[in-house]
């Protein structure tokens, strides 16, 4: 296992690389569309928990307007999210700056996908195991549902990919996410444009 974490290191970076060089073509469309439709910032940065936890900032290309209420608190993501936006998600173009995340080292290509920082403290300590491998653009979950998927049956998924993973179960889920972006299933969960908020266990 620990010949594999090595030799995948070099996998993400080498992929990431090539991938970024493949598709600065789209990358660089991507990013003037944004600007035209959405305005500036064009990339959206948040602090996420990566291995163990620790913070990063991950990178996103941005797929929702900007728009407040009388109070200043950001208005619902369904009322911010655009179609232009929808389409980004859709075709998962939106997670392709996250390529900068795995050649930083705070991502690798396979890995549960990180979640948010006030998820931390929520998590049982079976749960808390998915921070144990480096999160990644795509993973043991996001093909086996994406955002359909309750949160127990996600995290499940995660942990099941934390003890068992390897060159074969990798190979596996790149092909099996490419099927996911084809298809576009699971984008968002039902009742939703994305995901549901995740509230804790139940005691």
């Amino acid at each position: 296992m620990k010949v594999y974490c090595f030799f995948r290191r070099f996998l993400d970076v080498v992929i990431a690389l090539s991938l970024i060089i493949l598709l600065a073509p789209v990358l660089i469309v991507t990013a003037l569309c944004i600007r035209v439709k959405l305005g500036s910032p064009i990339l959206f940065c948040q602090v996420r928990p990566g291995f163990k936890g620790a913070p990063f900032k991950m990178y996103k290309f941005r797929t929702m307007l900007d728009q407040f209420d009388d109070a200043g608190v950001a208005l619902s993501d369904d009322r911010r999210l655009t179609k232009f936006g929808a389409a980004l998600r859709s075709t998962s173009l939106d997670e392709l700056p996250e390529l900068y995340n795995v050649l930083k080292g705070d991502m690798s290509l396979i890995g549960p996908r990180p979640l948010l920082m006030e998820y931390l403290p929520l998590y049982n300590e079976h749960q808390k195991r998915r921070h144990d491998v480096r999160p990644g653009i795509t993973g043991w979950a996001q093909v086996h549902g994406r955002n359909n998927l309750s949160w127990d049956d996600k995290f499940n998924y995660d942990v099941w990919y934390v003890e068992n993973y390897s060159f074969k179960v990798d190979m596996k889920i790149i092909l099996l996410s490419v099927k996911a972006v084809l298809s576009r299933e699971g984008v968002s969960a039902e009742g939703h444009v994305t995901t549901s908020k995740f509230m804790g266990n139940e005691k």
